[in-house]
C-alpha cells in the first residue's frame, strides 16, 4: 500500500476501529486540520470529548510511534500539560485492519500569541521543564534532525518534482544550493536531546497557560529547535522575545548559548524540508485540496525570493543574549 493511501479509511472503518476498543461515538466525526495523518474529534456515549488519530501508513514504525507515546506519557507524568494518548488494556498504539490509530482526550483553548511576552515567559518555563525531563534518557527509534533528512533528501526530491515550474528550476537551485552549502558549514551541534520537534503556535493551545499537542514529529536534536519557532517580527522584537524565553527556560534547564548559531540554519532546513514534504505528499488527494497554491508559478517565485532573504540571514551575525 502506498504511504498516501487512506482510501480504505471510511466512516464505517473508523467507527469499527473505535468500537473494537470499547469506544462508541454518539456524535459525528469532525475531521480536524491534519494532513500527515487523519484526525477526528467526537463525543462518546459517556459524554467524553475525544480525538482519534489514524497514522499515515508506512511513515513510522510501530516502535517509533510507541516511543512518541511513551515520551508524551512521561511528560504528562511530570505534570507538564501535554496531551498524551489513552491506554486500552495497556496499549496506546491500536490496530484495526491495516490501519494504526490512537485515542486522545480532546482539549480546548485558543492559539498561543507569539508576540505576547507574558505567554512567551510561560512557554520558556514549560519548554525548560520538557527538556529537563527529556535529558533523562534518549530516543532509540525516533529520528534525529540531520542535514541528510532536512537538506539532501529534500533537495533530491525537489530536483525531480514535476511541481517546480520548468522556467524557474534554474533560479530555484541557484539559490537552494548555496543555502545548503552554507547550512552544512554552520550546523554543528554539541549535544542532542529528546524534543517536541515541531513546537510552533499551531501545536500549542492556550487556556490559563499552554497545552502542548501533537508530538508526531518528536525527535532528537539541539534544544534551540523547540525555542526558535517562538520568535517573530524584526530583529529587535526577536531579541526581546529570545531573552524572555531563555530567562524563563533557565529556571528549569540550562541553556547553551552557542546554539543561537543554529537558529537561521534550522529555519533554512525547515523551509527546504517543507517544500519537499508538500511535493512528496502531492499524490495524497488531501494535499492539492488544502494547498492548491503549491502548484502555482507565483508560489515558487515567492519561495525563490524567501530563500534569497534566508541566505542573507544566514550570513548575518546570529542573535545573542544580553549579559545580565
Amino acid at each position: 500500500m502506498a504511504d498516501f493511501d487512506f482510501s480504505g479509511l471510511d466512516p464505517d472503518t473508523i467507527l469499527n476501529a473505535l468500537e473494537s476498543v470499547g469506544i462508541y461515538p454518539r456524535t459525528g466525526l469532525l475531521a480536524l486540520n491534519s494532513y500527515e495523518n487523519r484526525v477526528y474529534q467526537f463525543q462518546d456515549d459517556d459524554g467524553r470529548r475525544l480525538v482519534t488519530k489514524f497514522y499515515r501508513p508506512q511513515r513510522w514504525t510501530d516502535d517509533a510511534i510507541k516511543e512518541e507515546h511513551a515520551f508524551a506519557l512521561e511528560l504528562a507524568g511530570a505534570d507538564i500539560p501535554v496531551v498524551a494518548p489513552m491506554a486500552f488494556d495497556g496499549r496506546t498504539l491500536l490496530h484495526h485492519e491495516h490501519f494504526r490509530f490512537s485515542v486522545f482526550p480532546s482539549v480546548g483553548g485558543r492559539q498561543f500569541e507569539a508576540d505576547n511576552l507574558d505567554q512567551l515567559e510561560w512557554m520558556g518555563r514549560f519548554i525548560g521543564r520538557i527538556h529537563q525531563v527529556a535529558k533523562a534518557s534518549n530516543f532509540a527509534h525516533r529520528p534525529r534532525i540531520s542535514v541528510a533528512d532536512y537538506l539532501d533528501i529534500p533537495r533530491a526530491a525537489l530536483s525531480v518534482s514535476e511541481l517546480v515550474p520548468h522556467n524557474l528550476q534554474t533560479a530555484l537551485f541557484a539559490i537552494l544550493d548555496p543555502i545548503i552549502d552554507t547550512v552544512k558549514r554552520q550546523y554543528t551541534t554539541n549535544g542532542e536531546i529528546r524534543l517536541h520537534g515541531d513546537c510552533h503556535a499551531g501545536n500549542i493551545l492556550w487556556r490559563d497557560g499552554p497545552t502542548f499537542v501533537d508530538l508526531d514529529d518528536c525527535r532528537s536534536g539541539p534544544a534551540i529547535q523547540d525555542l526558535w519557532m517562538m520568535l517573530s517580527g524584526d530583529r529587535n522584537q526577536q531579541q526581546l522575545q529570545l531573552e524572555t524565553l531563555v530567562e524563563a527556560y533557565e529556571e528549569f534547564s540550562e541553556f547553551n548559548p552557542t546554539e543561537l548559531n543554529l537558529i537561521e540554519p534550522l529555519r533554512a532546513m525547515r523551509m527546504i524540508h517543507y517544500m519537499a514534504w508538500l511535493s512528496n505528499r502531492w499524490q495524497d488527494p488531501a494535499f492539492p485540496r488544502a494547498f492548491p497554491w503549491f502548484a502555482e508559478q507565483k508560489y515558487w517565485e515567492g519561495q525563490i525570493l524567501a530563500l534569497k532573504e534566508q541566505l542573507s540571514a544566514l550570513n548575518e551575525p546570529p542573535l545573542r543574549l544580553s549579559p545580565y
